[in-house]
Protein backbone atom coordinates (compact mmCIF):
# COMPACT_ATOMS: atom_id res chain seq x y z
CA UNK A 1 0.00 0.00 0.00
CA UNK A 2 1.45 3.80 -0.66
CA UNK A 3 3.03 5.39 2.64
CA UNK A 4 1.61 8.34 1.13
CA UNK A 5 -2.21 7.39 1.32
CA UNK A 6 -1.67 5.60 4.43
CA UNK A 7 -0.32 8.64 5.88
CA UNK A 8 -3.48 10.25 4.58
CA UNK A 9 -5.94 7.60 6.40
CA UNK A 10 -3.84 8.12 9.64
CA UNK A 11 -4.69 11.90 9.27
CA UNK A 12 -8.92 11.08 8.70
CA UNK A 13 -8.17 8.74 12.39
CA UNK A 14 -6.49 11.84 13.90
CA UNK A 15 -7.97 14.78 12.85
CA UNK A 16 -11.48 13.29 12.68
CA UNK A 17 -12.92 15.06 9.08
CA UNK A 18 -11.62 14.97 5.77
CA UNK A 19 -11.82 18.88 5.42
CA UNK A 20 -9.48 18.81 8.36
CA UNK A 21 -6.84 16.11 6.50
CA UNK A 22 -7.19 18.47 3.31
CA UNK A 23 -6.63 21.37 5.47
CA UNK A 24 -3.37 19.81 7.43
CA UNK A 25 -1.73 18.36 4.31
CA UNK A 26 -2.83 21.30 1.84
CA UNK A 27 -4.82 19.26 -0.35
CA UNK A 28 -8.58 19.58 -1.40
CA UNK A 29 -11.14 17.37 0.00
CA UNK A 30 -11.60 16.04 -3.20
CA UNK A 31 -7.98 14.74 -3.61
CA UNK A 32 -8.02 13.02 0.19
CA UNK A 33 -11.05 11.08 -1.03
CA UNK A 34 -9.68 10.14 -4.51
CA UNK A 35 -6.88 9.23 -2.02
CA UNK A 36 -8.44 7.05 0.22
CA UNK A 37 -10.80 5.51 -2.12
CA UNK A 38 -7.14 4.20 -3.96
CA UNK A 39 -6.26 2.92 -1.00
CA UNK A 40 -9.40 0.82 -0.15
CA UNK A 41 -8.42 -0.62 -3.76
CA UNK A 42 -4.80 -1.41 -3.21
CA UNK A 43 -6.28 -3.59 0.33
CA UNK A 44 -8.71 -4.85 -1.18
CA UNK A 45 -11.77 -4.20 1.44
CA UNK A 46 -13.31 -0.97 2.25
CA UNK A 47 -11.09 1.20 4.63
CA UNK A 48 -13.75 3.97 4.78
CA UNK A 49 -17.20 4.33 4.70
CA UNK A 50 -19.78 7.28 3.89
CA UNK A 51 -20.78 9.22 7.12
CA UNK A 52 -23.11 12.10 6.18
CA UNK A 53 -21.24 14.47 4.01
CA UNK A 54 -17.54 12.80 5.20
CA UNK A 55 -16.18 9.71 5.77
CA UNK A 56 -15.28 7.44 8.64
CA UNK A 57 -13.09 4.52 9.49
CA UNK A 58 -14.38 1.12 9.12
CA UNK A 59 -13.20 -1.36 11.17
CA UNK A 60 -10.88 -2.53 9.00
CA UNK A 61 -9.57 1.13 8.39
CA UNK A 62 -9.12 1.49 12.17
CA UNK A 63 -6.69 -1.97 11.90
CA UNK A 64 -4.88 -0.37 8.78
CA UNK A 65 -4.71 2.57 10.72
CA UNK A 66 -2.97 0.62 14.06
CA UNK A 67 -0.71 -1.37 11.68
CA UNK A 68 0.61 1.49 9.73
CA UNK A 69 2.40 3.56 12.96
CA UNK A 70 4.78 0.91 12.64
CA UNK A 71 5.53 1.79 8.85
CA UNK A 72 5.31 5.13 9.74
CA UNK A 73 7.98 4.71 12.50
CA UNK A 74 10.23 2.93 10.55
CA UNK A 75 10.13 5.74 8.07
CA UNK A 76 11.13 8.14 10.94
CA UNK A 77 13.62 6.73 12.05
CA UNK A 78 15.48 6.25 8.42
CA UNK A 79 14.66 9.98 7.83
CA UNK A 80 16.52 10.54 11.21
CA UNK A 81 19.56 8.20 10.23
CA UNK A 82 19.62 10.45 6.70
CA UNK A 83 19.44 13.70 8.39
CA UNK A 84 22.59 12.59 10.32
CA UNK A 85 24.26 11.80 7.47
CA UNK A 86 23.63 15.06 6.53
CA UNK A 87 25.63 16.12 9.08
CA UNK A 88 22.73 17.68 11.11
CA UNK A 89 22.71 15.00 14.03
CA UNK A 90 19.22 15.79 15.85
CA UNK A 91 17.55 18.71 13.99
CA UNK A 92 14.47 20.14 15.00
CA UNK A 93 11.32 19.10 17.69
CA UNK A 94 8.58 20.80 18.06
CA UNK A 95 6.72 20.99 21.53
CA UNK A 96 3.63 21.97 22.45
CA UNK A 97 3.14 22.79 26.68
CA UNK A 98 -0.28 23.62 28.27
CA UNK A 99 0.74 27.20 29.94
CA UNK A 100 1.19 26.30 33.12
CA UNK A 101 3.68 23.32 32.29
CA UNK A 102 5.44 25.96 30.15
CA UNK A 103 5.77 28.37 33.07
CA UNK A 104 7.07 25.44 35.59
CA UNK A 105 9.23 23.03 32.49
CA UNK A 106 10.10 24.89 29.44
CA UNK A 107 12.60 27.29 31.13
CA UNK A 108 14.56 24.20 32.26
CA UNK A 109 13.97 22.35 29.17
CA UNK A 110 15.61 25.40 27.02
CA UNK A 111 18.64 24.98 29.06
CA UNK A 112 19.08 21.37 29.31
CA UNK A 113 18.53 21.15 25.45
CA UNK A 114 21.18 24.02 25.10
CA UNK A 115 24.04 21.42 25.81
CA UNK A 116 23.34 19.24 22.69
CA UNK A 117 24.99 20.70 19.46
CA UNK A 118 22.01 20.27 17.18
CA UNK A 119 18.99 20.17 18.98
CA UNK A 120 16.74 22.81 17.90
CA UNK A 121 13.39 23.16 20.38
CA UNK A 122 10.32 25.18 18.58
CA UNK A 123 8.06 25.64 21.48
CA UNK A 124 4.90 27.12 21.63
CA UNK A 125 1.62 27.09 25.13
CA UNK A 126 -1.60 25.96 24.12
CA UNK A 127 -4.28 25.23 26.22
CA UNK A 128 -5.86 21.90 24.97
CA UNK A 129 -8.76 19.82 26.41
CA UNK A 130 -7.47 16.24 26.67
CA UNK A 131 -9.79 15.54 22.93
CA UNK A 132 -8.11 17.84 21.23
CA UNK A 133 -4.83 16.50 21.98
CA UNK A 134 -4.37 13.69 19.10
CA UNK A 135 -4.63 17.21 16.36
CA UNK A 136 -2.35 18.81 18.28
CA UNK A 137 -0.08 15.87 18.28
CA UNK A 138 -0.40 15.88 14.58
CA UNK A 139 1.12 19.16 14.37
CA UNK A 140 4.31 18.81 16.61
CA UNK A 141 6.37 16.08 17.90
CA UNK A 142 5.96 16.42 21.43
CA UNK A 143 2.60 17.53 23.35
CA UNK A 144 2.44 18.13 26.97
CA UNK A 145 -0.72 17.93 28.25
CA UNK A 146 -2.78 17.39 31.86
CA UNK A 147 -5.95 15.74 33.44
CA UNK A 148 -7.98 14.67 36.49
CA UNK A 149 -6.16 11.67 37.28
CA UNK A 150 -9.11 9.97 38.20
CA UNK A 151 -9.66 9.68 33.90
CA UNK A 152 -7.47 8.40 31.43
CA UNK A 153 -8.27 9.38 28.13
CA UNK A 154 -5.47 8.41 26.32
CA UNK A 155 -6.11 4.79 27.48
CA UNK A 156 -5.92 1.88 24.66
CA UNK A 157 -4.99 5.14 21.85
CA UNK A 158 -2.48 5.47 19.43
CA UNK A 159 -0.77 8.04 21.71
CA UNK A 160 2.64 7.24 23.15
CA UNK A 161 2.14 9.00 26.88
CA UNK A 162 5.27 9.80 28.88
CA UNK A 163 4.36 10.21 32.39
CA UNK A 164 6.17 13.20 33.58
CA UNK A 165 4.59 14.60 36.91
CA UNK A 166 1.71 13.96 39.48
CA UNK A 167 0.97 17.59 40.56
CA UNK A 168 -1.40 18.13 43.84
CA UNK A 169 -4.13 20.68 43.57
CA UNK A 170 -4.46 22.70 46.47
CA UNK A 171 -7.00 25.17 47.92
CA UNK A 172 -5.60 28.52 47.02
CA UNK A 173 -6.84 31.71 49.35
CA UNK A 174 -5.71 35.17 50.34
CA UNK A 175 -3.14 35.32 52.85
CA UNK A 176 -5.66 37.15 55.13
CA UNK A 177 -8.46 34.75 54.50
CA UNK A 178 -9.79 33.33 57.49
CA UNK A 179 -9.40 29.52 56.72
CA UNK A 180 -5.67 30.57 55.63
CA UNK A 181 -5.01 29.60 59.47
CA UNK A 182 -6.04 26.22 59.18
CA UNK A 183 -3.20 23.44 57.82
CA UNK A 184 -5.61 21.43 55.82
CA UNK A 185 -9.10 22.00 54.32
CA UNK A 186 -12.09 19.80 53.74
CA UNK A 187 -14.34 21.20 51.04
CA UNK A 188 -17.37 21.22 53.05
CA UNK A 189 -15.25 23.95 55.02
CA UNK A 190 -15.84 26.14 51.61
CA UNK A 191 -19.59 25.58 50.85
CA UNK A 192 -19.86 29.57 51.53
CA UNK A 193 -16.93 30.34 48.93
CA UNK A 194 -16.95 31.80 45.97
CA UNK A 195 -14.95 29.67 43.12
CA UNK A 196 -12.45 30.71 40.71
CA UNK A 197 -12.83 27.97 37.76
CA UNK A 198 -11.15 27.42 34.19
CA UNK A 199 -13.80 26.17 31.07
CA UNK A 200 -16.71 23.90 31.83
CA UNK A 201 -14.58 20.33 30.27
CA UNK A 202 -11.26 21.48 31.01
CA UNK A 203 -8.83 19.31 33.40
CA UNK A 204 -8.77 21.06 36.42
CA UNK A 205 -13.13 21.52 36.50
CA UNK A 206 -12.93 17.66 36.49
CA UNK A 207 -11.34 17.60 39.80
CA UNK A 208 -13.67 19.90 41.06
CA UNK A 209 -16.43 18.19 39.45
CA UNK A 210 -15.38 15.03 41.20
CA UNK A 211 -14.91 16.03 44.35
CA UNK A 212 -17.75 17.28 44.19
CA UNK A 213 -19.44 14.17 44.07
CA UNK A 214 -16.99 12.43 46.31
CA UNK A 215 -17.89 15.29 49.23
CA UNK A 216 -21.98 15.48 48.00
CA UNK A 217 -20.65 19.58 47.99
CA UNK A 218 -21.65 21.54 45.33
CA UNK A 219 -18.91 24.74 44.68
CA UNK A 220 -20.59 28.38 43.88
CA UNK A 221 -18.39 29.06 40.63
CA UNK A 222 -18.55 32.09 40.00
CA UNK A 223 -15.98 33.07 37.28
CA UNK A 224 -14.42 30.46 34.69
CA UNK A 225 -10.34 31.52 34.16
CA UNK A 226 -8.41 29.00 32.04
CA UNK A 227 -5.36 31.66 32.61
CA UNK A 228 -4.12 30.82 35.66
CA UNK A 229 -2.03 33.44 36.24
CA UNK A 230 -5.42 35.55 35.79
CA UNK A 231 -6.95 33.37 38.55
CA UNK A 232 -3.69 33.80 40.65
CA UNK A 233 -4.54 37.81 40.97
CA UNK A 234 -8.41 37.37 41.05
CA UNK A 235 -8.03 35.46 44.68
CA UNK A 236 -4.80 37.80 46.07
CA UNK A 237 -7.35 40.34 45.27
CA UNK A 238 -10.05 38.69 47.49
CA UNK A 239 -12.77 37.86 44.44
CA UNK A 240 -12.89 33.98 45.29
CA UNK A 241 -11.10 31.22 45.90
CA UNK A 242 -9.53 28.29 43.52
CA UNK A 243 -8.20 24.61 42.89
CA UNK A 244 -4.77 25.85 41.67
CA UNK A 245 -1.81 23.07 40.80
CA UNK A 246 0.82 23.24 43.93
CA UNK A 247 4.49 23.31 41.80
CA UNK A 248 3.12 25.86 39.29
CA UNK A 249 1.35 28.80 41.52
CA UNK A 250 3.11 31.39 42.14
CA UNK A 251 2.13 32.08 45.79
CA UNK A 252 5.60 33.61 46.75
CA UNK A 253 6.25 31.69 49.80
CA UNK A 254 3.01 31.75 51.24
CA UNK A 255 2.95 36.22 50.82
CA UNK A 256 1.06 36.40 48.14
CA UNK A 257 -1.19 33.29 48.12
CA UNK A 258 -2.28 30.48 50.67
CA UNK A 259 -1.97 27.05 49.64
CA UNK A 260 -3.38 24.68 51.79
CA UNK A 261 -4.01 21.03 50.59
CA UNK A 262 -7.78 19.34 51.14
CA UNK A 263 -8.26 16.63 53.50
CA UNK A 264 -9.40 13.42 53.20
CA UNK A 265 -9.40 13.32 49.27
CA UNK A 266 -6.89 13.17 47.02
CA UNK A 267 -6.98 15.96 44.55
CA UNK A 268 -3.78 16.25 41.16
CA UNK A 269 -3.85 16.36 37.96
CA UNK A 270 -1.34 14.01 35.58
CA UNK A 271 1.16 15.60 33.28
CA UNK A 272 2.73 13.57 30.36
CA UNK A 273 4.62 14.35 27.37
CA UNK A 274 2.66 12.56 24.66
CA UNK A 275 3.76 11.61 21.21
CA UNK A 276 2.98 9.95 18.10
CA UNK A 277 4.43 6.44 17.81
CA UNK A 278 6.77 7.45 14.80
CA UNK A 279 7.73 10.90 16.08
CA UNK A 280 8.58 9.01 19.24
CA UNK A 281 11.48 6.84 17.54
CA UNK A 282 12.86 9.85 16.88
CA UNK A 283 16.35 9.94 18.50
CA UNK A 284 15.90 13.81 18.22
CA UNK A 285 12.39 13.60 20.17
CA UNK A 286 13.57 10.58 22.62
CA UNK A 287 15.71 12.60 23.75
CA UNK A 288 13.61 15.84 24.42
CA UNK A 289 11.52 13.15 26.08
CA UNK A 290 14.47 12.53 28.51
CA UNK A 291 15.63 15.64 28.95
CA UNK A 292 11.29 16.94 30.17
CA UNK A 293 11.63 14.01 32.76
CA UNK A 294 14.92 15.00 34.26
CA UNK A 295 13.10 18.83 34.37
CA UNK A 296 10.25 17.03 35.81
CA UNK A 297 12.18 15.14 38.58
CA UNK A 298 14.01 18.36 39.30
CA UNK A 299 11.18 20.73 39.61
CA UNK A 300 9.68 17.86 41.96
CA UNK A 301 12.84 17.44 44.67
CA UNK A 302 12.98 21.31 44.49
CA UNK A 303 9.19 21.94 44.98
CA UNK A 304 9.49 18.95 47.98
CA UNK A 305 13.15 20.13 49.44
Amino acid sequence: MDVRRLRILRELADRGSVTAVAAALNYTPSAVSQQLKALSREAGIALTVPDGRGLRLTEAGAAVVAGAEEVLAALGRLEETVTGLRDQPLGTVRVVLFPSAARLLLPGLLRRAGRHDGLVLSCRDLDLRPDEVPVAAAEADVVVTHHDERLDPFGGGRLRVHPLLREPLDVVLPPAHPLATRTALRLTDLVDEDWISVGVGWPVDDVLNSLALVTGTTPRVVQRINDFSVTEELVADGHGVALLPRYSTDHRDGTRLALRPLAGVHAARLVHAVARPEAAERPAVRLVLDELAAEADAVRLRTSG
